[in-house]
């Protein structure tokens, strides 16, 4: 994919009615560290269009980034660490479940999950939830410049054991650092969006 124009088209906040969008969508969803913000930068060949930040849960919106006129990347609100209160969680949480189920484009979930550590409770309730609500997660494992190549397989199956994936359910291996995985993502979405 070859990014010729992104703009940050929409933000939607808890009472903003979500837009109706001609275009495909594929949205992120992850916990508040695990880098969704530096992902979206990386595959928009954008330093600091999605905001990244020390502090977790920052986006406490969905955000859609209109690329080159052809689709749509939604950031979805990071869940687990953000520093508020079970009822803002809660609003979020009924947030994204409106948009996962009033999206008329949205094509498929990405769910983020750091390659280091093995899925938490939050990643677990994530990824069912996103399957009850009728998509099949593709999984990105984020901050794979942390860890040593000869650990990736291991950590891999960590992951869809962790979270006990579906069959034949996609797990990319990415790093912000070093761009790996990029390509990969792109020709999912690219396979999805029929570009």
């Amino acid at each position: 994919m070859i990014i010729k124009q992104v703009s940050l088209e929409t933000v939607c906040g808890i009472t903003s009615k979500l837009p109706e969008n001609e275009k495909a969508e594929v949205a992120f969803a992850g916990k508040s560290n695990v880098g969704k913000s530096s992902l979206i930068n990386g595959l928009m060949n954008r330093k600091a269009l999605a905001r990244t930040s020390a502090q977790p849960g920052k986006t406490q919106t969905i955000n859609f980034y209109n690329i080159n006129d052809a689709l749509y990347l939604v950031d979805l609100p990071g869940y687990g660490y953000a520093k508020v209160s079970q009822a803002e969680k809660e609003k979020w949480g009924k947030l994204i479940e409106r948009y996962l189920h009033e999206s008329g484009q949205l094509r498929a979930v990405f769910l983020l999950v750091d390659i280091r550590h093995e899925p938490g409770a939050n990643d677990r309730t994530m990824y069912d939830w996103i399957c009850s609500n009728g998509y099949e997660p593709i999984i990105i494992a984020t901050k794979l410049d942390k860890i040593k190549r000869s650990q990736i397989q291991k950590q891999v199956k960590l992951i869809r054991e962790g979270l006990s994936v579906r069959p034949g359910t996609l797990i990319i291996p990415f790093s912000a650092e070093t761009k790996q995985g990029r390509d990969e993502i792109w020709e999912v979405i690219e396979g999805l969006c029929d570009m």
